[in-house]
């Protein structure tokens, strides 16, 4: 019989090659693994200042779900703002997917609904940290957010190898960020929780701080709650650690 797959969702920012470590133990493990990346993210060659909605940015995944054989169930990962992308899939194809984790990932019913939610599962990032792009007019908001390179490493990955952090500072993007502090979703919580949800918090995260992740553990109460000693970026920091908490929760 074969084993569960796996699709893994990136956060703002990043693309289907930061799960490189985790696929490999997830696939020396016997699981099928599909990393994919988001519009504007990775490889995908859309630029990101041209998605304006969080449903073009999250088209890739639900395309794939969409395609998959009949029957067939996946497990989602979701790390940052991929939580979105996979509570998006979870209101559109509820009986196709198994799990959802969230790796320090916001974690929503319905996304941003209220300033309360934004404040909950967005980043707060100082002006001096990014760069923006700003819209076509004055009065536009920014079109995308970028980390300036100095601060990468302490908001995503100071806990990390060095050589992944200059790694992902050769590969991130900047990312849609009107697209996803737009996602919203329309549904009940009784169709939602017809999935086991578990959350992996991240101890040490300067990106989505622990306050902010226990936030929305407490306001839509996870299957279960595990807790990893790490920054935001555990799949460099500790994959091993990562996998294993995602295997014992099969």
């Amino acid at each position: 019989m074969a084993k569960e797959h796996f699709v893994l969702v990136h956060g703002e920012g990043h693309g289907a090659w930061c799960w490189f470590k985790l696929r490999w133990l997830l696939e020396g493990s016997g699981y099928r693994v599909t990393c994919i990346d988001l519009a504007g993210g990775g490889v995908d060659p859309t630029d990101p200042n041209t998605v304006r909605s969080f449903k073009q940015y999250d088209k890739p995944l639900m395309d794939l779900i969409s395609t998959l054989p009949e029957g067939e169930k996946v497990i989602l990962v979701g790390h940052g703002a991929g939580g979105l992308s996979v509570i998006h899939a979870m209101h559109e194809f509820v009986d196709r997917i198994s799990q959802a984790f969230f790796v320090a990932a916001t974690m929503l019913p319905f996304g941003f609904q209220t300033d309360e939610d934004k404040k909950d599962g967005l980043p707060t990032l100082p002006e001096n940290e990014i760069e923006l792009t700003l819209g076509a007019a004055a009065d536009d908001p920014p079109t995308t957010v970028a980390l300036r390179l100095e601060f990468q490493r302490d908001r995503l990955s100071q806990q990390s190898p060095e050589e992944e952090s200059v790694l992902a500072s050769m590969l991130m993007r900047p990312w849609p960020a009107a697209a996803i502090s737009t996602a919203s979703f329309e549904g009940d919580d009784e169709r939602l929780n017809r999935v086991k949800r578990i959350f992996i918090k991240a101890e040490r995260d300067h990106m989505l701080n622990p306050e902010q992740q226990d936030s929305m553990i407490k306001k839509w109460p996870p299957s279960e709650v595990l807790v990893i000693d790490t920054d935001h970026s555990p799949f460099f920091s500790a994959p091993e650690q990562l996998f294993n908490l995602i295997a014992k929760s099969l």
